[in-house]
């Protein structure tokens, strides 16, 4: 049974940080295991891709088999049907068109001594990108993670991509042509990471990993942080829904469900002004339970991590979900804009009870990766400026440097670094001798 709070109950504010505190991650220690596999392949390299591949995915190959070669690929596109086919086009399309408006804009400008500033945007050279396999095998993670890494300008994208037994699905090879990757290689795991961030023979070396994976994908992008750049430490998935009394208590207990069945550690959090809507709610998702295909783990998802918090308002609904920051907000209110306005920390909000998250996972445009476990409070879903790096610009001219040089000099001397203020001196020397 999931938590059913009140913020008219005495105890409220204890139950609520104990709710808010509560872990959900596996307490998985993978570390040594992760730290063991990276040290192989870098001592290795292909050669121990290859053996953990055979050993983990039950899958031989070769250095000449480690990608798919571009006649697989188009053999395994031509089994998409068209149904599913106009389906990826039409979302790889919306995800681009929105992915494309993030580019930033390069900027420079004269200040009131004569000296330019600004700065310049440039895409990383070279980004790889892991999506799960086997059970979690998810083409639109493809899209969300391909696309504004495209659209950013990275000159060479990769995908790993396990194929336990062999076995692959069509559309996650086609959502990476669609993508515009031509590269794919069928590993996973620790050591797949571990490639992408130190290079093998056949596998090149990245700038940048991004996409989700298992306990050992977390812990492998946790140790190369640094050695390259990666996007974020996903969490189990996450919903809120903040909701008044004017909606159907069906259609919120199925994107109640619609994270619950991603994981059993997955959390649906349900805040409404209505007693009599909770209560709908809450039986609606029990009936929705007694036939959903993935009823086990939604169940399971639902009865030790959900919640249904009553609140005596609308505003106080929004206090408790900027101290969530939760990975998907939903807002079925009368006025959904009004709320949002007031929303300091989500990772993406869905407006009215018209737009369910889900549309947010596929179609919709805004990118799917999105911060969970809180980090809402500070980071924000993955987009092109993920793939992208600002380096500034500036040039003094004499008459600049000669205004705003002792500054930087007496600076230098106040730090005890000798050279850093000689080497402004020595300019500021030969403009006096003019």
């Amino acid at each position: 049974m999931p938590q059913f709070l009140d913020t008219e109950d005495d105890d409220f504010e204890r139950l609520f940080q104990s709710f808010l505190g509560a872990k959900r991650e596996a307490d998985v220690d993978v570390d040594e295991t992760v730290a063991s596999i990276i040290a192989d392949v870098q001592k290795r390299g292909d050669d121990a891709i290859i053996d953990m591949t055979a050993q983990f995915d039950r899958l031989t190959l070769t250095p000449e088999t480690l990608a798919f070669s571009d006649a697989e690929i188009d053999d395994a596109i031509a089994k998409v049907s068209s149904a599913e086919r106009e389906a990826i086009e039409l979302a790889a399309q919306r995800i681009r068109d929105y992915h494309v408006r993030q580019l930033p804009d390069d900027k420079s400008w004269q200040d009131e001594n004569g000296a330019m500033l600004g700065w310049r945007w440039t895409a990383v050279d070279a980004a790889g990108l892991y999506v799960p396999g086997g059970l979690a095998n998810y083409p639109s993670s493809v899209l969300m993670n391909a696309i504004p890494a495209a659209v950013a300008g990275v000159r060479d994208l990769i995908i790993c991509v396990p194929t336990p037994d062999g076995v692959v699905n069509p559309l996650v090879l086609l959502a990476a042509r669609l993508s515009g990757v031509r590269r794919i290689f069928r590993i996973g795991g620790a050591q797949a990471i571990a490639a992408m961030a130190y290079g093998t023979a056949s596998i090149p070396r990245v700038d940048k990993i991004t996409g989700p994976g298992n306990a050992y994908v977390a812990a492998a992008k946790r140790r190369v942080f640094g050695q390259v750049g990666i996007d974020m430490i996903a969490g189990p998935s996450e919903i809120l829904i903040i909701a008044d009394k004017e909606n159907n208590p069906d259609w919120l207990a199925i994107d109640l469900l619609s994270q619950a069945e991603h994981d059993e550690s997955a959390q649906s959090i349900l805040i409404t002004d209505d007693a009599a809507l909770s209560g709908a709610v809450a039986a609606a998702v029990d009936k929705r339970l007694e036939t959903l295909e993935r009823r086990e783990i939604a169940g399971k998802s639902w009865d030790k991590f959900g919640a249904v918090i009553k609140v005596r308002n609308l505003s106080e609904a929004v206090d408790l979900t900027n101290k969530i920051a939760p990975e998907h907000l939903e807002i079925c209110t009368a006025d959904p804009e009004h709320i949002s306005e007031t929303v300091r920390h989500a990772g993406a909000i869905f407006l009215g009870a018209w737009t369910p998250e889900a549309i947010g996972d596929y179609i919709g445009g805004p990118n799917h990766v999105l911060p969970t476990a809180r980090s809402a409070r500070f980071s924000s879903g993955l987009s092109v400026l993920d793939f992208m790096k600002r380096t500034t610009l500036a040039k003094m001219t004499p008459a600049a440097l000669k205004a705003i040089g002792p500054a930087a000099e007496r600076l230098a001397i106040a730090e005890r670094l000798e050279a850093h203020g000689l080497s402004v001196r020595a300019r500021l020397d030969q403009i006096n001798e003019h």
